[in-house]
């Protein structure tokens, strides 16, 4: 069975946006004023905000791939969880480049209307991230 459009935006967005920096495609599948739940800190508003966050990391992450785990639908809302890879090739957040991988999971959840994503939230094992940096609190 085919994916339903918002399923095939999702996946479209994490292929296109966040592993090949495609930011074109950001804009066909963002609403403007799309809100960002759980936005970075300094993060701007809308969907130029997540098009920052996207070049942030793929900055800091140059050989950055997100690979969804799973994914579901219910009405206007896609829920997926994935895994982030990547090398430590850039400053992230202020940490200097490590050149340590990194390896982590997270969670989302997308709300589409007219086919643009309107909401999204989010949640990301930051402290496992922080860990394989070198950079957590408790190191």
């Amino acid at each position: 069975m085919a994916d339903s459009p918002q399923k095939a935006a999702t996946k479209r967005f994490g292929e296109e946006v966040f592993n090949q920096g495609k930011l074109a495609t950001a804009d066909e599948l963002l609403a403007a004023d799309v809100v960002d739940h759980d936005a970075a800190p300094d993060q701007p508003a809308g969907a130029e905000g997540i098009k920052h966050f996207a070049t942030m990391m793929r900055n800091a992450f140059p050989d950055l791939q997100t690979e969804i785990d799973q994914i579901i639908e219910e009405g206007d809302i896609v829920a997926f969880r994935y895994t982030v890879r990547g090398t430590h090739e850039g400053e992230f957040n202020g940490i200097a480049p490590t050149g340590r991988k990194i390896q982590v999971r997270a969670m989302e959840f997308l709300r589409f209307s007219d086919g643009k994503m309107v909401d999204r939230w989010g949640i990301t094992d930051q402290l496992g991230l922080l860990e394989q940096l070198g950079a957590s609190p408790a190191q």
